[in-house]
This record gives structure tokens, C-alpha cells and sequence, in this order.
């Protein structure tokens, strides 16, 4: 799930570990094939290629499945495959708003799934439009503190595009135009500044803090929605506060 409060940021922490990661494998392939798709395989000319295979490296997928998913994807293997993206609305408990991002070669199928897990975990399908607009378009870059104070990181990416630096607990999160990201990242990597995440985000204008037991039904619903295959992104206004955070994990 996508999204920088603290309880994001814990979430993501722990997928890393957990058995999402085959999940989060997939999701990379799909990005990788899509750039191979429009401009080619070789990575030298294709800037968004090389891009993806940077991140499936430093998301540790393996060296095989990025060859296969770069040949696949520029048709070199005989394979036709067409992913097309899709955004969905909804709403959550307690008023909380999603913006789903599928990638997928199969719209119908997309489409049942996304509305059965919503439905079936507490929420409803939203009309186009009706949440996107409590959302902008950001580039995001999240980073652990390890001893970095926000100066610190101000320091590094200030000429670089940032727009604002966010304490999450932590992390250090770094927000700024999507045109903005690669100077971000050029940055920080001539600052000696490791990086956990880098992406262009849909980040929510305001957040609603939602009770537990909206917290306990928004949980499940964004699980539903994350193990489905056509979906690559949940962007939320939701967050929890510390002691709701600790009651749910406490379960």
C-alpha cells in the first residue's frame, strides 16, 4: 500500500519480509515488460526500461526473471502480451478514499475482482472522479534516518526539485514533482543517502485518521485489494495513530 504515514510506513517495512514478496516480484515483471514493449530491450535506449530493471535489482528480484521479462516483453520470445491500466475508486470505512492501479490484460476481469474485494471487505465501488481529486501526483522517496536529521536531508535534495520533507517515524519521506524523481535520486546518491522507495505517487491533500475498528475492516479491505494480481498500487487517505496501530498488530 502506498502512502507515508507512519502506519504505511510500518506496513511496508514488514512486506518486505512477508509472503507479499512474490507479489511485489510480479508487480516489477509487469513494469519491466511494459517499458521492453514500448521502447525496445536495449537499456542504454530506453530510459524507462533501464528504470525498472534498476528496481526489481534493488528489490533483490532475480537476474533470470528480468531477462525473461525483458524478452517477453519486447516480443522476442514469440509472446504477445497487452497490459492495459486501469484506475479504480472507492471508498473505505469511515469515509477513508482508494485509488487503485491495475495493470492488467484483462479489463473484465480487473474490473470483477477489484469490485468484489471492496465490496465483500466494507466498502463501495465511487463514481470517476468522486476520490480522485483529494489526491495530487507526487514524486515520493522514503528513506530510513540512520542518524540523518532533517537538515541533513534538506541539504542533499534542496536544489534537486523536493518540495517538502516529512518526518514518518523512521523514515524520512521526500516529496516533489513525478518530473522531479530522477534529480532526487541523482541526488541523494551523490549525497551517500540510501533510499528504501522512489515513485511517482498519488498522495492524499488530507488525511482521515480512522478508529479502530474502521482501522480493523480498512486492513482487511486493503489486503483483499493488494493480493489481487491485476492490482499494482492502493493510494489512501487513511492513517491510524500509534495506539490504534499497536491494538491491531496486539490481535
Amino acid at each position: 500500500m502506498s502512502g507515508h504515514s507512519k502506519w504505511a510506513t510500518t506496513k511496508h517495512k514488514k512486506a518486505v519480509i512477508d509472503a507479499k514478496r512474490a507479489k511485489a516480484f510480479a508487480k516489477y515483471i509487469k513494469t519491466i515488460e511494459v517499458a521492453a514493449r514500448l521502447g525496445g530491450p536495449d537499456l542504454s535506449g530506453n530510459p524507462a526500461l533501464d528504470l525498472a530493471v534498476s528496481k526489481a535489482k534493488k528489490n533483490s528480484v532475480p537476474n533470470d526473471n528480468i531477462d525473461r521479462a525483458i524478452k517477453r516483453g519486447a516480443g522476442l520470445t514469440g509472446e504477445a502480451i497487452e497490459y492495459t491500466e486501469i484506475m479504480y475508486e472507492a471508498r473505505g470505512p469511515q469515509g477513508s478514499a482508494l485509488l487503485i492501479e491495475c495493470l492488467t490484460e484483462n479489463r473484465n476481469r480487473a474490473a470483477a475482482d477489484v469490485r468484489l474485494a471492496v465490496t465483500r471487505n466494507g466498502g463501495s465501488m465511487a463514481d470517476q472522479g468522486s476520490v480522485s481529486y483529494l489526491f495530487n501526483r507526487k514524486g515520493v522517496v522514503s528513506l530510513p534516518k540512520n542518524g540523518l536529521s532533517e537538515d541533513d536531508v534538506l541539504m542533499a535534495v534542496l536544489d534537486a526539485g523536493a518540495e517538502e520533507v516529512k518526518d514518518a517515524g523512521e523514515n524520512w519521506v521526500v516529496y516533489s514533482e513525478p518530473n522531479d524523481l530522477q534529480a532526487l535520486r541523482d541526488a541523494l546518491n551523490s549525497a551517500g543517502i540510501e533510499y528504501d522507495t522512489d515513485e511517482a505517487e498519488f498522495v492524499p491533500s488530507m488525511e482521515v485518521e480512522l478508529e479502530a475498528d474502521a482501522a480493523r475492516k480498512f486492513v482487511r479491505l486493503v489486503d483483499a485489494l493488494e493480493d489481487l494480481d491485476d492490482v499494482q498500487n492502493v493510494y489512501t487517505n487513511a492513517d491510524m495513530s500509534e495506539e490504534v496501530m499497536a491494538a491491531l498488530e496486539a490481535e
